[in-house]
């Protein structure tokens, strides 16, 4: 049975954690890890693209020479499409790009982005700090001690409320609560930092 480390706070491990074997011995599924990253993706684009029509192209309301005579095409509006200053056909309008997948992908999603940080040995556990950290520079140094770098996502429930405060400063790290994470979350972070509590919330969170 697979088994993750739990680490304190020089880095040193403490005891180990018994990690489900249907998830964590399981091939990676990367099709619904796909599908559910472009939903993620799609739900995060603004969609706020505007152009104006020729109903909406301010003049025009004066034809702008008579039908006939001219021997030039006739026209009924200088801002047709047709004429410079017009207006556009078939331009983008605001519209929302979100979609869903069923809530079953989803969970699954979860499940496979943590069993894909298992398996690429980015998946680390940290013992609950209970004690109140002050400065960011001593929280720096943890993660020193834990050799964590490029970007981090740390999920870290059951930790003191200083912890907050005190890594908010820090370059390309992340902190979020277990129910607010998603597989998009933690595939777009490099390092993934659990405590043993959060680490139960999500995998009560992909039960069944």
């Amino acid at each position: 049975m697979s088994s993750l480390p739990i680490l304190d706070k020089q880095g040193k491990k403490t005891e180990a954690l018994d990690l489900p074997k249907e998830i964590f011995e399981a091939p990676l599924n990367t099709k619904v890890l796909h599908q559910a990253v472009v939903m993620y993706q799609a739900s995060q684009r603004q969609g706020t693209l505007n152009t104006k029509e020729r109903a909406y192209v301010s003049g025009g309301g004066k034809k702008p020479f008579r039908q006939k005579g001219t021997g030039r095409a006739r026209a009924g509006s200088i801002r047709s499409p047709l004429w410079h200053g017009g207006g556009t056909v078939f331009g983008p309008h605001p519209r929302d790009f979100g979609y869903d997948i069923p809530k079953r992908a989803r969970k699954t999603a979860l499940r496979e982005s943590l069993n894909a940080k298992f398996k690429s040995n980015d998946l680390f556990c940290l013992i609950e700090l209970k004690e109140k950290i002050s400065k960011t520079k001593d929280f720096a140094k943890i993660l020193d001690a834990l050799k964590l770098k490029g970007k981090i996502l740390a999920i870290l429930d059951g930790c003191d409320d200083s912890v907050r405060l005190a890594s908010r400063n820090i370059d390309r790290f992340q902190l979020m609560r277990s129910e607010d994470v998603n597989a998009y979350h933690i595939l777009r972070n490099k390092r993934l930092l659990v405590t043993k509590t959060a680490f139960h919330k999500l995998l009560k969170r992909i039960e069944g």
